[in-house]
């Protein structure tokens, strides 16, 4: 009895999620009747109400005020009110993403979404070489893989699936619909990624989430860790990096803007710098946010100062003699460690 006590405590999160699937499935149903205006309207207002009342909202406020200490604390709680309403309009949107993108360089009447440098666009997918592409969570993150399936850029956008798997797997058939290739940062599927880029494909990533093992970059003032795949594939692959971001228009509308190619730093030996590529493409992010604060995740916990690397500390005290048989030792150890 005890085991199985244990299994159902361990269990139960899992199959509450999945016991919402209904829910989440009818709502999508609902979304899909009303139509993008309505439905996308209607998860905004949902949020503005729901979204102050939950403990993120907390944790919004607290990454407002570090990020905007000049702001007064009315302009941060307006920002984050925008960024629940940018939140619920985004997961309204999730039942109309085969029908969102509708760019058309060819058309003479205005569409819902426009393109900006689509010149490196094609540029990337007509080049033959392997590319990487980054992004942030920013109004609707989804587009730029539409993008790049709908204009047959060979790309795979890695994605980090959300922790309820009844929504987990309600996305995934949504984007599987609308979208290119797919790669779950899981433990191992780096390997998979590795191999995108190796046969010449594109690999994209949001890279404005935190990452336990990753590199110490500032944003918005603070440290914080970052996920280096990005940078140690550009090193090793030496492929163009470019940005990618998506603004919110009035009106239901989008815009999507790539830059040109990052002149990434790189170190002595002429390779690119890790941890400086990381922090070129977090400063990018960085400028993207502070254009339009409203339309970032606020709510999720990118900054953890307890996880940050500590620094080693420097002692200071006399160290013993070493003779020449030791030294010997010590130097074949050096040799076999490294």
């Amino acid at each position: 009895m005890l085991r199985l006590a244990l299994l159902l405590k361990r269990s139960y999160p899992r199959l509450a999620g999945f016991a919402t699937i209904p829910l989440i499935r009818a709502l999508v149903w609902l979304a899909r009747v009303l139509g993008p205006q309505r439905s996308t309207a209607l998860g905004a207002a949902l949020l503005r109400v729901v979204g102050p009342l939950l403990p993120a909202h907390r944790t919004a406020l607290a990454n407002l005020r570090a990020a905007f200490p000049e702001k007064t604390e009315a302009e941060r709680k307006r920002i984050a009110l925008e960024a629940w309403d940018n939140l619920g309009r985004t997961g309204a949107e999730y039942a109309h993403l085969d029908s969102l993108f509708d760019y058309d360089p060819e058309a003479t009447a205005p569409t819902r979404t426009e393109v900006a440098g689509i010149e490196h666009f094609f540029a990337l997918r007509d080049d033959g070489e392997p590319g990487l592409i980054f992004s942030a969570h920013l109004a609707n993150w989804e587009l730029p893989a539409i993008c790049a399936a709908r204009f047959g850029l060979d790309a795979t956008a890695v994605f980090r699936p959300p922790n309820n798997p009844a929504a987990a797997r309600l996305v995934q058939e949504v984007r599987r619909r609308s979208m290119g290739g797919l790669a779950a940062s899981t433990p191992g599927a780096v390997f998979a990624m590795r191999d995108v880029v190796a046969n010449g494909g594109h690999l994209g990533q949001l890279i404005d989430q935190h990452f336990t093992r990753g590199v110490v970059v500032q944003f918005l003032g603070r440290p914080c860790l970052a996920n280096p795949l990005l940078a140690k594939l550009a090193r090793h692959y030496e492929c163009p990096v470019h940005g990618v971001r998506v603004v919110r228009l009035p009106e239901g509308r989008f815009r999507l803007e790539l830059t040109p190619p990052l002149d990434l730093p790189r170190a002595s030996d002429g390779t690119i710098d890790v941890a400086g590529a990381m922090q070129a493409m977090t400063a990018v992010v960085e400028s993207w946010v502070r254009e339009n604060p409203g339309q970032w995740l606020w709510m999720h916990r990118r900054w953890r100062p307890d996880m940050l690397p500590k620094p080693r500390p420097t002692s200071t005290a006399p160290q013993p003699m070493v003779d020449g048989s030791q030294a010997n030792v010590i130097s074949q150890t050096a040799s076999q460690t490294f």
